[in-house]
């Protein structure tokens, strides 16, 4: 008799549901004997509490790691980037390469050669002083300030004067803002004032990466992200400092501005941004900077894998905000681990449908059934439009059996 596989969602979007049915799976609750959780990253966290005592049997997945925390809370991503750093520095590894800079104001800062992946970031109120030492070096520079726990652009907002952050630090003793509690820390990272800018406006790029095992690595890169576009022109003049329709790219603060265009969403497919590059840099070029961005998320999960509770039962889709600046160098923003999945127009819909789709044929085994003791190992049909970014046990055996290796270049 062919075993009925069931399913468990939090999340009632017809792009999962759909995606269940057409497989022939069969809801049910929480509280069920279920094969697939497509869970609120707080109810995976309570599944795996130790006060909650629950035990996966061998035919059961979820979607996230127990703490995924570490690479999608603002704060903990920088303090992982920032230890991956230090230690490849201590081993003498040439990846860990500084050299010095000059910046703006005639100072000179330090800065990673390679691995100069995120913008210059503090954790306040933690490294308030390290933050002013910086600021100093180059006065007037333009800082963005992001609470750690929050999403969709809440409670952001930029700085270019210290006394502006002294008020802030001030007024925040008391909750100066409904959605915002005063003891919440914040990150404060240089602003990207010279983003790549497409028709005049800034946008930043969402990618879809799958993770099925911190140790080993195994992560593959969805080939359809899109570019977010603000509907107003790009300004740095201060007053438009607080005008978050030319600063932020996120749907959910863009969707509410006048020029907000609800048949393509403010959105670009990844090909045709790649296109428009060649078109307008050359491919060499383009080349160089995917590779660079590629490059970038790896070494993302090289941060904070050590630190990863790498449960067999687990997998994760993370989405991940890549800002590429006029020089063409990108630079990580932050990495979500619930990607919206809410279509906003018709091209949103096909392509989130088919990022499910394709993530359940990576996660279960060829026989269709969820099972934690698979090796993970997807044939080249099962990827669909995933591409292979690193995996780390293919690379060992590729190099103890002395086989030439395309992902060397991350090792």
């Amino acid at each position: 008799m062919e075993k009925r596989v069931t399913y468990c969602t939090d999340l009632e979007k017809s792009v999962i549901i759909s995606n269940f049915e057409r497989r022939g799976w069969i809801q049910v609750g929480p509280e069920d004997e279920w094969n697939f959780y497509w869970s609120f990253t707080q109810n995976c966290r309570n599944i795996f509490s130790i006060e909650n005592g629950y035990r996966m049997n061998d035919n059961q997945i979820i979607n996230h790691f127990p703490n995924h925390y570490e690479i999608s809370r603002k704060d903990l991503l920088v303090k992982n980037i920032k230890r991956y750093r230090k230690e490849l520095e201590k081993e003498g590894n040439p990846l860990a390469e500084k050299m010095e800079v000059v910046l703006p104001s005639g100072q000179v800062a330090t800065r990673y050669v390679h691995l100069d992946i995120i913008p210059v970031t503090y954790v306040l109120p933690a490294d308030y002083n390290m933050f002013v030492e910086e600021y100093r070096k180059s006065p007037q520079s333009t800082w963005i300030m992001k609470p750690c726990g929050k999403s969709q652009g809440t409670g952001i907002f930029l700085i270019n004067k210290l006394s502006k952050l002294k008020k802030w630090s001030r007024e925040a003793k008391i909750p100066f803002h409904p959605q915002l509690s005063s003891k919440e820390s914040y990150v404060i990272s240089r602003y990207i004032d010279n983003p790549l800018l497409i028709g005049g406006k800034k946008f930043d790029l969402r990618l879809y990466l799958l993770v099925t095992s911190f140790r080993p690595l195994k992560a593959y890169l969805f080939k359809h992200g899109f570019c977010r576009f603000c509907t107003v022109k790009y300004d740095t003049s201060v007053t438009e400092l607080d005008n978050m329709y030319v600063h932020l790219t996120n749907v959910s603060v863009q969707r509410h501005g006048v020029e907000y265009n609800s048949l393509h969403g403010g959105k670009m497919s990844v090909q045709n941004f790649r296109l428009y590059l060649e078109g307008t840099r050359g491919r060499s070029v383009t080349e160089k900077l995917f590779a660079d961005m590629h490059w970038l998320i790896v070494h993302s999960l090289k941060a904070v894998a050590p630190v990863m509770a790498n449960d067999r039962h687990c997998f994760e889709c993370y989405g991940y905000d890549i800002i590429i600046d006029n020089t063409l160098k990108p630079w990580l923003v932050e990495v979500n681990a619930s990607p919206s999945l809410q279509s906003t127009t018709h091209n949103d819909r096909i392509l989130k449908y088919k990022l499910i789709d394709n993530i359940i044929s990576v996660v279960v085994p060829p026989d269709g059934i969820p099972d934690a003791r698979w090796n993970k190992i997807p044939s080249a049909e099962a990827l669909g439009d995933f591409e292979v970014l690193i995996d780390e046990e293919l690379m060992e055996k590729e190099e103890n059996g002395c086989r030439p290796n395309k992902n060397s270049r991350y090792r």
